[in-house]
Parts: C-alpha cells; sequence; structure tokens
C-alpha cells in the first residue's frame, strides 16, 4: 500500500503510443456518495453473523465438494465445448458463479511481512466480487476498502480492508456476503492475489494496454518502492501496472485507486482474449497456481476466465456509495474510514 505523497518531479520515460495494440476498452462509472453521516455504523452485524464467522472457514473447505457439479465430469480445459469463448477450449460454468478477489499489499503468499506500508501482515489492498456466468456479462464489484464495518463483539469500527489480517479470506468474505445480503454459500470462491502474481500475470499476456490520466512520481526507500509512470495511453508491463494500482493522492483517498481499478480489468480482458494470449492461457493459469491463494482448481479458473471472455460481452461495474469521511486524510496516515451510503445490500447486483 503506497502512503500518501509525490516525490519532486522529475523526466519521465517517452510515453508509449496506441498505435502498439488495439484499443482499450472504457472504464467503470464512479462511486458517489452522500454528505452528512453519524460517526458509527447505521447497522449491526447480527449474531447470525457472528455465527458465519466461525463457520466460514469450514464452509470454504467445503465448497469444493458442494460445488464439483457445477462443471461437469472431465476436463474442462481439455474439452472443445459449444459455447466455449473465442476458441478458448473450456466449458463454461452450469450456472453463475461469484468469486471474491482479494488484492494482497503482500509481495509472496505466505510472506510473514507485506512489504508495504505501513508494515505488518499481509492485508488486502483492494477488493472486487465479480460474478460470472454463461451468456451474461462480467459484473465487478470494487468493494471500498476504507469502508467502516462493525464486527461483532468490537466497539470501534475497522476498515473492509484490514479483515483480511485479522482473518483472512473466510472473515472477508462472511462480511462481503453480509453486506451484500448474498444467499447462503456466496461467494462460490475466493481469490488472493499477491503483487508477485499480478507481475507475473500480466508479463505472461505480454503487457496490457492502458491510459494512466495523469503522471504519477513516487519513491520511498523503507518499500523499495519507486513509481514513474506518465500519462496518455501505453503499454505497461507487470512492474508498471502494479505501480499504477498501488499509487494514491496525496490528499489519502481511495477513490483513485478504485477507478484505476476498473479500468484494468477491461485491459486485462482485452489482452487475454487475443489469438497468441488465448492459447497460453491454461498454462499460465496453472503456472500462477502456488502464487495465489485460492479454492479454485486450474480448471475451475479456466472455465471462469472462459465466462469473463465471451464475444461481446462488456463487464458492468457496480457500486457500493460511501459518505464522505468525517476527517481528513493526513499525509503518511491509513486512510479515513468511511460510512456506507444507504442500506446494506446491492439493489442492482444480479440475483445469483
Amino acid at each position: 500500500m503506497v502512503p500518501p505523497g509525490e516525490s519532486p518531479n522529475r523526466a519521465g520515460r517517452p510515453r508509449r503510443t496506441r498505435s502498439e495494440t488495439a484499443p482499450a476498452p472504457g472504464r467503470g462509472q464512479r462511486a458517489q456518495g452522500r454528505a452528512g453521516s453519524p460517526p458509527a455504523q447505521p447497522w449491526r452485524l447480527r449474531l447470525r453473523a457472528a455465527r458465519r464467522l466461525g463457520l466460514v472457514a469450514v464452509g470454504m473447505g467445503a465448497s469444493l465438494s458442494l460445488l464439483g457439479l457445477v462443471w461437469p465430469p472431465g476436463d474442462p480445459a481439455d474439452q472443445a465445448q459449444e459455447g466455449s469463448s473465442q476458441g478458448l477450449k473450456a466449458e463454461l460454468p452450469s450456472r453463475p458463479i461469484s468469486v471474491l478477489v482479494i488484492g494482497s499489499d503482500a509481495d509472496r503468499r505466505g510472506a510473514e511481512s507485506n512489504g508495504a506500508a505501513p508494515a505488518g501482515a499481509a492485508n488486502s489492498d483492494a477488493l472486487m466480487l465479480v460474478r460470472l456466468a454463461a451468456k451474461q456479462p462480467l459484473d465487478v464489484l470494487v468493494l471500498p476498502i476504507e469502508a467502516a464495518i462493525k464486527l461483532p463483539g468490537t466497539t470501534q469500527p475497522v476498515a473492509l480492508g484490514s479483515l483480511y489480517r485479522r482473518g483472512g479470506a473466510a472473515l472477508v468474505a462472511s462480511v462481503t456476503a453480509e453486506l451484500m445480503g448474498l444467499p447462503k454459500g456466496q461467494p462460490d470462491r475466493y481469490l488472493v492475489v499477491p503483487r508477485l502474481a499480478l507481475r507475473q500475470l500480466v508479463d505472461g499476456l505480454g503487457q496490457v494496454e492502458i491510459a494512466p490520466e495523469r503522471a504519477m512520481l513516487y519513491r520511498d526507500k523503507s518499500q523499495k518502492l519507486q513509481i514513474d509512470l506518465q500519462p496518455g495511453l501505453q503499454q505497461l508491463d507487470g512492474a508498471e501496472l502494479e505501480q499504477l494500482l498501488r499509487f494514491r493522492e496525496a490528499d489519502g483517498s481511495e477513490e483513485g485507486r478504485r477507478q484505476r481499478l476498473k479500468a484494468s480489468v477491461p485491459a486485462l480482458l482485452q489482452q487475454m482474449g487475443q489469438p497468441r494470449q488465448l492459447q497460453q492461457l491454461p498454462d499460465l493459469l496453472r503456472s500462477l497456481q502456488d502464487k495465489v491463494e485460492t479454492n479454485l482448481s486450474p480448471n475451475e479458473a479456466l472455465s471462469l476466465v472462459a465466462a469473463a471472455l465471451q464475444p461481446g460481452s462488456t463487464p458492468r461495474f457496480h457500486t457500493m456509495p460511501l459518505l464522505p469521511p468525517l476527517t481528513a486524510a493526513k499525509a503518511g496516515a491509513k486512510p479515513a474510514l468511511r460510512q456506507l451510503a444507504g442500506p446494506v445490500g446491492q439493489s442492482d447486483w444480479p440475483q445469483i
């Protein structure tokens, strides 16, 4: 996680041109909130949420067997099936599947320290809930990591982004399900992506085309982090896309990073859909299996990628509106907590 602030301006690298590849898809819309809020959440996670926090770890482990029939018997990655995406040899899931995606601020899976700021155990630097289904567009909700959450048995709210450090993917999944009012057993799967896995994914795809909206210059010796990006449409490798997603504005707000994450999703999908990359995807996903934390098998992952790459499908982005922060963020401090605007649950999120 990048602390607020920027280094003094210095000469940037030459901008790469749009002509190097096909145009990138557009970005998702910006989340909006309402002004004026009490200092604490207007809701409480009920006793059933507390019970779920104890049971969800078992549920995560059991979900592979419970959902085994979602994908028909056999090896979907080796079967050409009607409805497969753009020649990708993978069966589409037989029903909609929801996946909680956690972007870890640790560099590697199982790292004792995140090597980021603030230093400590691995935390979630980005959160997404995605829904994939045959013959339907990809639905993406970028969850606000600074959303204030009141856990059972606690007196003070904590940031949604801090839950991975407190209770792992199980706790994040349980609270997300409670916030969204998801049916029992949702999300179906989870995927924790450390920074190394992100870099290797992008480099395995051969860069992505994306347009930073402004110059981004930052240096932090304690993190061994240097960000140097120039505005305009260009090709980014894995390290550069990591810089784009880690950069935070000087005021400490997270909104800019959410918008850049939304822009990165269609850019990655566009690159995955290129003919050469389609041929390499099965091997690439298998090579990343031990770099991530997930209850997805390689064949399940390939099936869901095929669903995301269906011809003519454009990602639909959803929002979880927030009220303005009660206090202004300070340079070098964590993002200020923000209260959810409105009732728990998302009226525009598809019912699974």
